[in-house]
């Protein structure tokens, strides 16, 4: 009775798991391929040069002979921040200086020519921006963007794949001018066997999904 009731349980959770993919890879709305190399992805948003603040960021914010109102916040999911004297400002799709211009303005209200600086002390970044690795990751979870960022990189802050995972049947999403692009990715190849031919450079707002093995 038990072995039946795992086998049982086994085979739903694969079938959950395949409908997952596959509803991710229905989405994308285009055929699977090989990944191009990067420089022919120009179809994809190149990212600002400057840092943009995003949800769940910490910012450090000091005004100077001011330390009253001077404080560390987090970037709320709506995107704004509470600090003293102001309230509900966006935070979300500017930059440390753009944000701290804004803060002058807000706190001259109530201060004497406010001079304010924001600093950034803990990134998640835009979401739009975000690399989010899903399945059998060690650590599935969203990365921040940056520059020159490989999938060898990012399979190294996810923790490597599970002893479960199909490596070389993971898929990545790729938004494109056209909507979205699913390529073929081979991770097995690259961190077990080594292959660097395999590696490739992410892209802001990719999405890498990692099946489970069915054997």
């Amino acid at each position: 009775m038990i072995h039946t009731v795992c086998r049982v349980y086994a085979t739903l959770t694969k079938t959950v798991a395949i409908s997952c993919l596959s509803i991710l890879l229905l989405v994308s709305g285009c055929a699977t391929t090989s990944v191009p190399p990067a420089s022919s992805a120009a179809t994809v948003p190149v990212t600002s040069p400057d840092y943009i603040i995003g949800p769940g960021d910490t910012l450090q914010i000091f005004v100077w002979r001011n330390p009253d109102v001077s404080t560390t916040v987090p970037v709320r999911p709506d995107g704004k921040i509470s600090t003293p004297l102001v309230e509900d400002m966006q935070a979300v799709g500017k930059t440390p200086t753009q944000l701290a211009r804004d803060l002058e303005v807000a706190l001259g209200n109530y201060l004497n020519h406010p001079v304010a600086t924001v600093t950034v002390t803990q990134f998640v970044g835009n979401f739009n921006e975000q690399i989010r690795v899903v399945g059998q990751a060690a650590k599935p979870q969203a990365l921040t963007y940056r520059d020159n960022l490989t999938l060898l990189d990012v399979m190294i802050e996810v923790g490597g794949l599970t002893e479960f995972a199909a490596g070389n049947g993971a898929k990545l999403v790729r938004r494109t001018g056209n909507g979205q692009q699913t390529y073929d990715l081979r991770l097995d190849d690259l961190l077990n066997n080594g292959d660097m031919s395999a590696n490739l450079e992410v892209q802001p707002g990719d999405i890498i999904v990692i099946p489970e093995s069915w054997f």
